[in-house]
């Protein structure tokens, strides 16, 4: 346990983005009720939802709240100017998720995926000001912002608007001094404003519970018993200033492993920071799209084409060398939507994608090779 605003919080934080689904595409709620029982059995009490995260909202009032007192958990939510047609839209979603949930407020909210194209937006609906009303009136309890930009945007916005409360940030061991993403130095400026950190996509969207071969047996040399994604969480629960760490777990399984190094957590040694180093070393000398799978550029693909699930099948081929799987892979994603190929370069995903990843290029790179 740490504490922040006088609470007590713990290590780990249950995102609630890629909950399990069922083959008909709805949330597997009865598989969830297992995962939050087993989650607060353990201590621990952070929710992590959105508006924008499909079906989201309602499963945690039906795993969550309709089956626990409400000072049992702690319950975040998120607004999202980019899906607004307006300013009262915007605002709406408050309203919106309360109803969802049936939580009657939340303990934290956030301005939702700020960077410095949708910065404006956020200032031109005046949602600083309507997230700190709602604090006022006991609707939110604490509000901060989650962030995908440069260390230089996310220094500006905390300059222009310091009694923002906490910052949410994407920090990985894989991510750390990446270009695109930049996680120490944007973990830095956040440091510097004196800002509490939750973090996400510790794992970077499943991507570094099943690292190349290299990594895997560097992680198991050392200690045969952790799992792989335990070494991804406690990099990024070990540092400095952080309020807790959400994974998107999406099983039972996944849940229980969490568990159990997170329910009592200890910091990595300085045997382990060195291993999380030749990690990273790794990791740089391997070619690879920064794809976490959030889906936030296909909503609005007009050719319907499934990225994540293409730029899923191509890392399968970069990193482990498995064309075969990865055509096949590049088969499934395409069977019910768009070819790579029918992209028409209308640049909505580009927008959209929080890693900024030159999508349309990788997808040329996919018709090139696949079909």
């Amino acid at each position: 346990m740490r504490e922040f605003f006088g609470q007590n919080m713990p290590a780990l934080g249950f995102g609630c983005m890629r909950l399990p689904r069922k083959e008909d595409g709805t949330i597997d709620v009865e598989q969830c009720k297992v995962m939050t029982d087993t989650f607060l059995n353990a201590g621990l009490k952070y929710f992590d939802t959105a508006y924008v995260y499909e079906g989201s909202e309602d499963a945690v009032r039906q795993m969550l709240v309709e089956r626990h007192d409400r000072s049992e958990y702690y319950l975040t939510s998120k607004l999202n100017a980019r899906v607004a047609k307006d300013e009262e839209d915007a605002k709406n979603q408050l309203k919106v998720s309360l109803e969802r949930t049936g939580a009657g407020y939340f303990d934290f909210y956030l301005l939702h995926a700020m960077n410095k194209d949708n910065y404006p937006t956020y200032e031109k609906y005046h949602l600083f000001d309507y997230v700190k009303e709602a604090k006022e009136k006991g609707l939110v309890k604490h509000w901060g912002f989650s962030f995908h930009d440069t260390p230089e945007t996310l220094d500006k916005i905390l300059t222009e608007h310091p009694d923002a409360e906490f910052v949410q940030l994407q920090i990985n061991y894989a991510d750390w001094d990446a270009p695109n993403v930049q996680s120490r130095r944007c973990y830095e400026v956040a440091r510097k404003h004196g800002k509490p950190v939750v973090v996400m996509e510790p794992i970077k969207g499943g991507t570094l519970a099943n690292p190349p071969e290299s990594v895997v047996k560097l992680f198991k040399d050392f200690n045969p018993e952790a799992s792989v994604a335990s070494w991804a969480v406690r990099f990024v629960a070990s540092k400095e200033g952080i309020m807790t760490v959400l994974s998107g777990m999406s099983s039972i399984a996944q849940m229980e492993d969490n568990v159990s190094y997170m329910a009592d957590f200890k910091p990595l040694s300085e045997e382990e920071s060195a291993i999380i180093e030749k990690a990273q070393e790794i990791l740089r000398n391997i070619p690879q799209i920064p794809c976490t799978g959030c889906q936030y550029c296909t909503p609005g693909c007009p050719m319907q084409i499934s990225i994540p699930n293409i730029f899923n099948a191509m890392n399968m081929d970069m990193i482990y060398g498995k064309s075969e799987d990865a055509k096949r892979g590049y088969e499934r994603a395409t069977s019910n939507g768009g070819k790579a190929s029918e992209c028409i370069h209308c640049l909505q995903c580009e927008g959209a994608c929080p890693q900024h990843i030159e999508i349309t290029k990788w997808l040329e790179e996919a018709a090139a090779r696949y079909e």
